[in-house]
């Protein structure tokens, strides 16, 4: 699946109007274009028409048991054009991703836009989006509309949601601080979080982080974290709000050929979670999650080109 290129249809002052037709027929409301709670709002709402496809032949593995109330997510992926607009690419049931989805979301005003799963069905509910200037939105997808948690994000220069991190229903975030310090703030349905939690300190020698479930089989959130060296290390998760991650494990290295390394939680439909890495090329590949706690992921495969354009997220 290659990625299309396009141009956009309107510009300049005549993008109010288009944006605000546009998020009218999507979401089925008016929003104030150019408002950033209504432009979470509209991608939380835009985000609802992904429903995962259902998978054949080899990729239809049995689903694996997360919980007995749980199953493993699976998001569209994000992407920001350099202009700023949103596109979704949504899971195409063969493990790779549909040609892009275009919308009149303008997120150019945004940092971070993190998916997440409250209910654990398996599939996006809601979505916090945090803008360049430190406010955090958090958005429901059944709602169509956002409201603001809280300001002062602008400290971290990585934030994003794993899943559930402390035994609760519904997912966390983790933030990474500019001196390296990594914090959690577990979260409610509503989209509110507690106070932040210390994980703990180091966490700048890492140059990407990523996790969308259990990589491991034990039911818990795992995440996996580039060093600046291209060593690739997996933290497995053990319920513990105060100490969420066992003593971390190498997996492997050469992973700076990557420029970008996100999970999308499971993609091939085999009910294990997945991890998308972008090549310095703008290929897109594919690491399929196995359970192996010394070796997570099976041989990547190829499932797109053309992405260096696009901020994934």
């Amino acid at each position: 699946m290659s990625f299309i290129k396009r141009g956009r249809a309107f510009k300049g002052a005549l993008a109010s109007t288009a944006v605000a037709a546009a998020l009218a027929a999507t979401a089925g409301s008016a929003f104030a274009a150019g408002n950033p709670a209504d432009a979470a709002a509209q991608a939380a709402k835009a985000a609802e028409q992904h429903h995962a496809p259902g998978v054949k032949g080899k990729l239809a593995a049995p689903r694996a048991a997360a919980g007995d109330w749980e199953q493993t997510a699976t998001f569209p992926m994000a992407a920001i054009e350099r202009d700023g607009w949103l596109d979704w690419y949504d899971p195409d049931g063969r493990g790779g991703f549909k040609a892009a989805r275009l919308t009149a979301s303008d997120l150019s005003s945004f940092k971070h836009v993190i998916q997440v799963d409250q209910d654990k069905d398996g599939e996006k509910d809601g979505a916090w989006s945090i803008l360049k200037d430190g406010t955090l939105f958090y958005a429901s997808t059944k709602q169509g509309s956002a409201k603001t948690i809280g300001g002062g994000w602008q400290i971290y220069n990585k934030v994003f949601s794993p899943g559930n991190l402390a035994g609760a229903r519904e997912s966390d975030l983790l933030a990474v601080d500019k001196s390296g310090v990594m914090w959690m703030y577990l979260g409610y349905a509503d989209g509110r979080v507690t106070a932040r939690t210390k994980v703990g300190g180091g966490w700048g020698q890492y140059t990407e982080i990523a996790g969308q479930g259990d990589l491991n089989g034990d039911g818990r959130t795992d995440i996996v974290a580039r060093d600046k060296a291209g060593v690739l290390w997996l933290y497995t998760g053990n319920g513990d709000r105060q100490d969420p991650f066992n003593r971390r494990v190498k997996i492997g290295g050469g992973w700076n050929t990557y420029n970008r390394i996100l999970s999308v939680g499971d993609l091939d439909g085999d009910g294990r979670t997945d991890l998308v890495a972008r090549g310095n090329d703008g290929t897109l590949w594919r690491y399929s999650g196995n359970g192996d706690s010394r070796d997570p992921f099976d041989n990547r495969v190829k499932i797109g080109w053309g992405y260096n354009s696009l901020n994934l997220i």
